[in-house]
């Protein structure tokens, strides 16, 4: 089954024109490489870990994270350094961070400034989880005993995990779908050999009742403890018409097999897709936490050289290191917006994902009313409810812009025989502040933004 969206122009999907390996030389210069600590345990033996107690999944952060980080000289404490000064708290190897003495060099230094790392590169790894079938009937064509990938692991595993800043493997990105049988096995020897690091994979966007059973084989296969996904909506023509229509069956498999979501979010500029701005980077990280993502990451962080393919433009960088606006945009929503709203969400259930005051678009849901909101008005606006994971009857509700070039006032009539106190959320003193009018929220809202409420009831 071809899945609309997989390739983009040319037949390579948009990342993974990024994914080849390298030839040659890393860089022309030798790189003073770290040495991994000695003295960790030995690989553990029990059950795989809740995804509660996982790196990046679990815990109270929200999950920040990037792709496309400093290429391997300019894999310093400074430049990591400004990664976690503009609010990141992971990052996903690439751009030549591509064998194992650049990886526990990256390691080390993400140490050093308090980085996460999920190791996107190891040849070991991919060598488990993507080159070859993982198939004990020896008569496979290019496949590998499981004894063979549970060695290849172990190898892998032991190169990295005395780094605290090692968070787990990425085993796939963007897999095509006859690969999840064997894709399946690797997240099993993952969960086996390393049950306190993250196993990770990224699927491709799409649309339809293929796309979303192609999504639910992946979660029913692989049992991953998120899902992830890419798609960059900013196109030179305007808004991709399939966005929220993605974002809805993403949400919709997430809660069904009681995982987050995750989302990669446009910050580069390549062939179709235009440069963010400020506001619409924003928009695009606040809609998709009123789809109840729980972990933002950017494409890309570093620009990726153009002669890679699709002619990549700017990002958070350029190709040579000079930060671009997108890098104070992003360090502004980070650190300002994101980290703080995002703790709040992190622990929350999506309850509700609605567009209000508009025509939804293909496949997500209009509002109607319920027992907490009972009506809205104004601008259009995207509405995630969010509640807590006991009994009680409190709820969050946060309002997004659905525009990102035009500010928004949006109302929200909300029913006074279960909301009796309506707060406001403030990023900045991370509190909530009561409203004296417990009838109805009004949203003013700057191009892209977004405001938190707790419905006490």
């Amino acid at each position: 089954m071809i899945i609309p969206e997989q390739k983009a122009a040319g037949g390579f999907g948009r990342r993974a024109v990024l994914r080849g390996a390298v030839i040659g030389a890393l860089a022309a210069a030798p790189l003073p490489f770290a040495h991994r600590r000695t003295g960790s345990a030995a690989v553990p033996t029990q059950a795989a870990a809740a995804c509660v107690d996982l790196p990046l999944v679990g815990g109270a952060e929200y999950p920040i994270g990037l792709f496309w980080p400093p290429p391997p000289y300019q894999t310093t404490v400074e430049r990591y350094g400004e990664i976690r000064d503009a609010g990141f708290n992971f990052v996903i190897t690439g751009n030549y961070v591509d064998d194992q003495a650049i990886i526990r060099h990256s390691l080390a230094i993400a140490e050093q400034v308090g980085l996460k790392v999920l190791v996107s590169s190891d040849p070991d790894v991919q060598n488990m989880a993507r080159r070859f079938t993982i198939s004990d009937d020896r008569s496979v064509p290019m496949s590998i005993t499981t004894a063979d990938a549970r060695t290849l692991l172990t190898n892998a595993l032991n190169q990295y995990r005395g780094f605290e800043s090692f968070a787990g493997f990425s085993l796939g990105d963007e897999p095509p779908e006859a690969q999840l049988p064997s894709l399946g096995k690797a997240f099993a020897i993952a969960r086996e050999q390393a049950p306190t690091y993250t196993p990770y994979s990224n699927l491709v966007p799409g649309t339809g009742d293929g796309y979303r059973a192609m999504v639910r084989r992946f979660v029913d296969t692989c049992h991953p403890p998120m899902l992830s996904y890419d798609r960059y909506p900013l196109l030179t023509s305007g808004e991709d018409p399939n966005y929220f229509g993605n974002w809805a069956i993403i949400r919709s498999e997430a809660l069904r097999a009681n995982i987050p979501s995750w989302v990669f979010v446009q910050s580069v500029e390549y062939s179709g897709h235009r440069f963010p701005t400020q506001p619409e980077l924003l928009w695009n990280i606040n809609t998709s936490l009123a789809y109840g993502c729980k972990g933002i990451q950017y494409f890309t962080y570093w620009q990726p050289d153009p002669a890679r393919g699709e002619s990549f433009g700017r990002a958070l960088t350029t190709l040579d290191g000079t930060h671009t606006p997108l890098y104070d945009a992003a360090k502004t929503i980070n650190t300002n917006w994101l980290r703080p709203v995002g703790a709040e969400l992190k622990p929350l259930i999506s309850e509700l994902a609605v567009h209000a005051n508009e025509t939804p678009p293909a496949g997500p849901a209009g509002f109607t009313p319920d027992s907490y909101l009972t009506g809205t008005s104004g601008s259009a606006a995207v509405l995630g409810r969010f509640r807590p994971t006991d009994a009680a009857r409190t709820r969050w509700l946060l309002v997004a812009n659905r525009q990102s070039g035009a500010s928004a006032t949006s109302t929200v009539s909300l029913n006074q025989t279960t909301v009796t106190k309506v707060s406001v959320f403030d990023p900045a003193t991370r509190a909530y502040t009561a409203q004296t009018d417990k009838t109805k929220i009004v949203a003013t809202l700057a191009p892209g933004a977004a405001a938190l409420y707790r419905l006490d009831a």
